[in-house]
């Protein structure tokens, strides 16, 4: 027989000439094993997060009071919130002043203390600790309960300024809040450190050498580099100022007083929903709060293209 004469078998197309490879089914092993680990994951977050927001969506277009059925109202609660409610204008109003003061000065003050305790040679891991405790103790009800008692009458402040309660008083009472909220700085304290500690020493002793002053060292070099430490701060702070609902409650009684001062709008919403039992108005409430922080965060990244600096954008 010739080699003419042997027959040939057809090549498969795509070129697979063999059974299948053995990696194919160690790469579908792997995902297999990768959702197991996943799967407490992903039934928490569809359980207690995912599900109770479309459920809160839902109850936000009906007349809902926790004891009775929900009904159907359509966009009732929108617009009554929006054109009838001037109490909830009074807590977007409240809301905002507490955050463009309390946001700007708890980084203002983190900021500072994280450039002292870079320059500290003895003592650092201690103070740190220290300036961090009260990010982790501020947020509860028992100090936000001591704040109260500082600044009502009779109080610390009242004794050694001599100015009253401040709790009492429409045009102190958010700044009372306010500086319970600076009072936490510990944790961007931390963060704004570890930038620090990653800008290199040559360009601060290139600048002395130049006879620039420690302002224009700060300024020229510190800012700049910072600038994305600066901007993940300002983001997570802002979200979280927002949201404040402890120290308004504490200080005020729950009542959001003096004047509706401290009517910040967790704590209107809270009164809507549990204390009036308007959960489907509480619902409208949190979802526009919700849609609220997105603009505003969307807004901070569009802004931060022309002030935040990143070092690998340096050649582009």
């Amino acid at each position: 027989m010739t080699t003419t004469d042997i027959p040939v078998t057809p090549a498969r197309r795509g070129g697979a000439t063999g059974p299948k490879q053995p990696g194919k089914r160690s790469a579908r092993r792997r995902e297999g094993a990768a959702w197991v680990f996943l799967s407490p994951w992903v039934l928490g977050a569809s359980v207690l997060t995912l599900l109770p927001m479309a459920v809160s969506l839902y109850l936000s277009f009906t007349d809902y009071d926790m004891f009775n059925a929900p009904h159907w109202v359509g966009l009732r609660n929108y617009t009554q919130m929006f054109t009838e409610d001037p109490r909830y204008w009074r807590s977007v109003g409240a809301t905002l002043r507490y955050v463009v003061i309390a946001v700007p000065l708890q980084l203002a003050v983190a900021l500072a203390v994280a450039i002292a305790l870079k320059s500290m040679r003895r003592g650092k891991a201690f103070y740190r600790s220290a300036f961090y405790a009260p990010s982790l103790l501020g947020a509860s009800m028992s100090i936000a309960l001591v704040w109260r008692a500082i600044f009502n009458d009779g109080g610390t402040v009242d004794n050694l300024l001599g100015t009253g309660g401040w709790v009492n008083r429409p045009g102190w009472a958010l700044l009372a809040v306010a500086l319970l909220t600076v009072w936490q700085f510990g944790a961007p304290m931390v963060i704004f450190l570890a930038g620090l500690q990653q800008i290199p020493g040559e360009l601060y002793e290139a600048a002395a050498v130049d006879g620039a002053s420690r302002w224009r060292q700060f300024l020229s070099i510190t800012l700049p580099m910072l600038s994305p430490v600066v901007f993940f701060n300002l983001v997570l702070q802002t979200i979280q100022a927002f949201q404040v609902f402890t120290p308004a409650f504490a200080v005020s009684a729950g009542k959001g007083g003096p004047a509706d001062s401290t009517l910040f709008y967790t704590l209107y919403l809270y009164d809507r929903g549990f204390v009036a039992s308007h959960m489907g108005y509480a619902s409208a409430m949190a979802w526009v709060l919700l849609l609220a922080i997105g603009a505003v965060t969307a807004v901070l990244f569009r802004t931060s293209r022309s002030w935040v600096f990143y070092a690998d954008e340096e050649g582009r």
